[in-house]
């Protein structure tokens, strides 16, 4: 999980400052083609990019209407998967409305999905798989179980009478041949292996199975990784020095293979991922297999992909 905060501190929901007892968790899609995060939260921390019409959510009623949630998943400016809080996670959000048996904004924490053209089977494995890892963060944390009615979608709270009548995520779940059941399994698998590969502090994992989530990019890059790794409670310094000699072809655990590919003109390292590794959300392994500093690449360059 690729988890920033910018919490929307001039909402008026933000200002209204009621909190909750989160008991679920309501997953909501944004309703438009625009998959940038910068269109909803703001202004730029540097992350995000300049929303040239200021029309984020960080405003007393975006676009006149009371609305607010605790997060939301969508793309960067460079393009990266990232998840933004942007109301703490115990404040009552204004994200569903009600219906005949009360309303989820006084029992669910709430985030949104940025929606592209529906279409893109790259963007929307990365963001599902962000969802999921985000989700099973918030239930490890409040204690929610990964199952109807605590783990919802926004139509599926109007079928149990806590939300309006919206349709998200089911217009777009099963395009992909997912839906909230799948979801939801994929949420318990990730709680039965501890969590959010990237925000586990679990003591237990071996200094190999951390340096390969390193290679994956799940523990970010220089300080921060240090940083992060340190704050979880492991030996920075053993789980660099793994990953150092399994990118140098040293460790005799390794059982990762790796497969050559030359770029061509217009790729990208997103492109690449997306049509090599399936998500172009893991373009970070491509970087840190091959010792990349930046996203820039050229024709004719040759890259290692993790097979």
């Amino acid at each position: 999980m690729n988890l920033h905060k910018l919490i929307l501190t001039s909402n008026a929901c933000y200002k209204a400052g009621r909190t909750i007892t989160p008991r679920g968790i309501m997953v909501h899609s944004t309703g438009a083609n625009n998959p940038n995060l910068k269109r909803y939260v703001g202004p730029d921390d540097g992350l995000l990019g300049k929303n040239q019409y200021n029309n984020h959510w960080n405003t007393d009623k975006p676009g006149g209407r009371q609305v607010c949630v605790h997060a939301f998943i969508g793309k960067l400016a460079n393009g990266m998967i990232a998840t933004y809080q942007t109301l703490p996670w115990n404040m009552r959000g204004w994200h569903c409305g009600s219906g005949s048996q009360g309303s989820g904004n006084d029992t669910h924490i709430s985030f949104e999905i940025c929606e592209d053209n529906l279409s893109d089977a790259a963007y929307f494995n990365a963001v599902y798989k962000e969802a999921a890892e985000l989700c099973a963060y918030l239930c490890k944390q409040y204690g929610i179980r990964p199952e109807r009615p605590y783990l919802i979608c926004h139509s599926e709270g109007h079928e149990l009478g806590i939300a309006s009548n919206h349709g998200d995520v089911m217009h777009w779940f099963p395009k992909h041949g997912k839906s909230m059941d799948t979801f939801r399994a994929e949420v318990n698998r990730l709680l039965e292996n501890g969590g959010s590969e990237a925000s586990s502090s679990s003591g237990s994992k071996s200094v190999d199975a951390l340096a390969r989530e390193v290679i994956r990019g799940n523990w970010g890059n220089g300080v921060e990784r240090k940083n992060r790794l340190t704050a979880a409670g492991h030996d920075y310094a053993a789980v660099q020095a793994k990953v150092n000699e399994i990118l140098s072809g040293k460790s005799t655990s390794t059982t990762e293979t790796f497969e050559s590919y030359t770029v061509a003109k217009g790729d990208t390292l997103w492109g690449i991922a997306a049509k090599k590794l399936g998500s172009g959300a893991r373009y970070k392994e491509i970087k840190t297999l091959n010792g990349l500093s930046s996203d820039t690449i050229y024709a004719g360059q040759k890259l290692k992909l993790p097979k």
